[in-house]
């Protein structure tokens, strides 16, 4: 698969130690692993190649971080999709609610190197100090429930609402999707888009009172409002 989007894209490489193949390997594990430094990144292709009895290179992360750099955004992109899409053929009924997927949307936000570049797209709060914080990028996420893979995310700057992300999210809902979401998302506006988009929703409410009401805890007065469309 990995081959077949660098043929793609037309991205040429030498066989060397940091080919993408191994770039990806280690770049998703660095990511994955508490210990987030490219220092780490490279020990672990140290160890790797250590296993294979071939020639090591050194422990410097310049080369690492440059084969990094020259692999396209558009190649993780690909295989975001990819793996995705793999995942959700597997899915069988058994695992399915009622015949139907569950799509789970949500937003959080991730901080961002600080440069120039990142600094005009994506700033920083206007309560922070010039100089003392960095970009923050705002996502909007649209997850299966039942391989647990993101489907689509969309990015913007840290002041856009969660609804106008989810908007751009919508069109990776299929017929007969179920989406879930929390009060952020509840819009009657979006309801009469999805349902006729031949979707669900799940959804918290934000101010109606008395629609539906389920009781958490006996011993306890506390209920959730849901709003099912």
């Amino acid at each position: 698969m990995i081959q077949e989007y660098l043929d793609l894209l037309d991205i040429k490489y030498r066989r060397r130690v940091f080919d993408p193949f191994v770039i990806i390997w280690a770049f998703l594990s660095q990511v994955l692993d508490p210990d987030k430094t490219c220092h780490n990144a490279v020990s672990r292709i140290i160890s790797w190649l250590a296993s294979e009895n071939v020639e090591l290179p050194s422990q410097d992360t310049g080369g690492y971080c440059q084969a990094r750099k020259r692999l396209p955004e558009k190649l993780f992109a690909l295989l975001f999709s990819s793996v995705a899409d793999s995942l959700e053929k597997k899915v069988t009924d058994l695992q399915l609610w009622c015949g139907r997927h569950i799509k789970v949307i949500d937003g959080s936000t991730a901080s961002m190197p600080d440069t120039p570049e990142n600094q005009e797209i994506y700033p920083q709060p206007s309560s922070q100090k010039p100089g003392c914080g960095f970009p923050i990028a705002k996502l909007g996420v649209l997850f299966s429930l039942v391989t647990g893979a993101a489907v689509a995310v969309v990015f913007d700057k840290l002041n856009v609402h969660d609804l106008q992300l989810a908007r751009r999210l919508y069109e990776f809902l299929n017929p007969g999707d179920v989406l879930v979401g929390d009060r952020a998302f509840c819009s009657y506006v979006d309801f009469i888009f999805i349902k006729n988009h031949g979707s669900s929703v799940l959804s918290m409410l934000i101010t109606l009172e008395n629609i539906f009401k389920c009781s958490i805890s006996k011993s306890f007065e506390n209920y959730v409002k849901l709003l099912v469309y």
